[in-house]
């Protein structure tokens, strides 16, 4: 996003008039989440400030300081207090989807240890490939280089979690980036046998990553 972002963090940039981290507060608070839990980082004060000047109706929202940029998985892990003893849905904060996509999660979570929500590209260089048998994970592959995947599906930064998730997170070790994937946390449960469940995601799904990215995701808004 460049300049957008000198003073802004990505997720409070406007769309459709409100942040977009607003809008996403309202579509969890329409499928009955009460409490949510926000990491924060690069100018996490201007989180803290809006929704201080203008609370989230229906839904309760605390704060965890991530202080070193070090990834995702690391980011997911400050939330283990807030998690505790539940399942627990986790969403980027530049992740835009109908609020029917949380609940739909929420109805694979028995018998499942993840479900994980993907949608189909040409390409998932961009993100976690990911790759399924039987609706199943069975691998990720984060970021691989362009045009080496077999796979179409993206992960789509949307999971449904147990708290037995932080046990993986906190074993945890730096990838070639010098970061802690969330996806390397998720790979080991693949691993260790239990069912990572895959969830495509209907309908609209949009990662507000890029400028060209803001005006449809405005527009779907107002039309939604």
């Amino acid at each position: 996003m460049k300049s957008l972002t000198d003073d802004c963090p990505k997720p409070m940039l406007p769309l459709a008039g409100r942040p977009m981290l607003a809008h996403q507060l309202d579509r969890l608070a329409a499928v009955g989440i009460e409490r949510v839990c926000i990491v924060i980082g690069y100018r996490g004060e201007v989180i803290r400030n809006y929704f201080e000047a203008h609370p989230p109706r229906g839904i309760e929202v605390e704060y965890v300081v991530q202080e070193k940029p070090d990834g995702t998985g690391s980011a997911a892990l400050l939330a283990r207090d807030f998690g505790a003893g539940t399942s627990f849905l986790l969403t980027f904060g530049d992740i835009l989807v109908d609020s029917r996509v949380y609940a739909e999660l929420y109805g694979l979570a028995p018998g499942s240890e993840i479900v994980l929500a993907l949608t189909e590209v040409e390409d998932p260089y961009r993100g976690g490939a990911v790759y399924v048998e039987a609706g199943r994970v069975v691998k990720i592959v984060e970021k691989p280089p362009r045009g080496t995947s077999t796979t179409n599906y993206l992960c789509a930064g949307i999971y449904l979690f147990t708290d037995r998730v932080f046990e993986a997170l906190e074993s945890l070790t730096p990838s070639a980036r010098g970061e802690y994937d969330l996806t390397d946390a998720i790979n080991s449960t693949v691993r260790e046998g239990k069912t990572v469940r895959a969830f495509a995601v209907p309908g609209f799904w949009r990662d507000v990553g890029r400028p060209e990215d803001l005006k449809p995701a405005s527009d779907y808004l107002r039309d939604s």
